[in-house]
């Protein structure tokens, strides 16, 4: 039998081979861990849908992102679940409500800490959807209105990115003339650019207590089978003015990730969602995988499809095995 010349296994025979030619790397400057605030002191709540989560006071929050720090973790993204919810999701953009008195807190403590804000009214409605309710469904521009308002009080509470993960029309533009306005205009916009109804988002909303109380986001949100019209919303939202842009979920979308940083060469963000985290655990406390193992191929591969930062869930225990070696 005649060999071939080519032998691609050369290169994989040594840890230290496959680490000299390894094409994508993840680093732990690529991760962005998502943390829920809720009222109260001394609150550690877990959430039974996603084990290793939970929903933190402010007091706990900062104490939270004192050891993502720590470990060299960039930034954390915060979820407010507030004291009380009405139609309008009118603590969303209370300069006092759950989130601004978090970012000032977070910020006070670790001021080198990049702290990202979801701007939404998800979380804040007593109806669980994104914005103001007619006939039905949601009101796209008075929504937007609100969602402005929501964004500029994180800002002015020393926000460093705000993140609008709503999916309505005109919602960047919006948000970046009133930020521009009233004097932040080196606040970035990280846009939910492509952001699909997706079925992997049922934790999150035990989570964030968001569940809509009838019909569900079909209206606003993606339709999962569409790639091309996920390029065209980047494109509209870059044209608006955001600044990053994001993927919304990641693995079930990695041939969009890499469709939008092929053609548009911006920073992308991909979000490993809530359902992609628990399935990991289930599995792995089922004892059918290797937790540590499927989490870093996972997030290898949302790298290797073009993301240049990953909000996961997972971002500290990443960190611990990133920090190893």
């Amino acid at each position: 039998m005649e060999f071939p010349i080519h032998r691609p296994r050369r290169l994989r025979r040594t840890e230290s081979l496959r680490r000299m030619v390894r094409e994508t790397r993840l680093s732990v400057d690529q991760l962005v861990l998502p943390l829920f605030v809720v009222p109260g002191e001394s609150v550690d709540n877990p959430v039974a849908s996603m084990p290793g989560v939970r929903q933190l006071s402010i007091d706990k929050t900062v104490a939270e992102c004192s050891e993502v720090f720590a470990l060299g973790i960039p930034a954390v993204i915060l979820f407010g679940i507030p004291e009380s919810k009405d139609a309008e999701g009118t603590e969303a953009y209370d300069e006092n409500g759950i989130i601004p008195r978090a970012v000032r807190a977070i910020k006070r403590e670790i001021p080198e800490l990049v702290v990202i804000t979801d701007v939404c009214l998800c979380e804040y409605t007593d109806h669980g959807h994104c914005g103001v309710i007619v006939d039905g469904d949601v009101d796209n521009d008075p929504t937007v209105e609100l969602l402005a308002r929501e964004a500029l009080v994180h800002a002015a509470a020393g926000a460093d990115i705000v993140a609008p993960s709503d999916m309505m029309d005109g919602r960047v533009d919006a948000i970046r003339e009133l930020l521009d306005e009233e004097g932040f205009e080196n606040t970035p916009i990280l846009s939910y650019a492509a952001k699909f109804a997706s079925s992997f988002y049922g934790p999150f909303r035990d989570a964030a207590e968001s569940t809509p109380q009838f019909g569900d986001r079909r209206s606003y949100q993606m339709d999962a089978a569409n790639g091309d019209e996920a390029l065209r919303e980047v494109e509209m939202d870059l044209e608006e003015g955001a600044d990053m842009v994001m993927v919304k979920p990641a693995l079930a979308y990695l041939d969009v990730i890499w469709r939008v940083k092929q053609s548009f060469g911006v920073p992308v963000a991909a979000y490993q969602v809530s359902g992609e985290y628990a399935m990991i655990k289930a599995a792995a406390a089922n004892g059918w995988i290797d937790e540590s193992r499927v989490m870093m191929e996972s997030l290898l591969a949302i790298r290797r499809a073009g993301a240049d930062f990953i909000l996961t869930y997972f971002a500290k225990q990443a960190a611990r095995l990133l920090a190893t070696g």
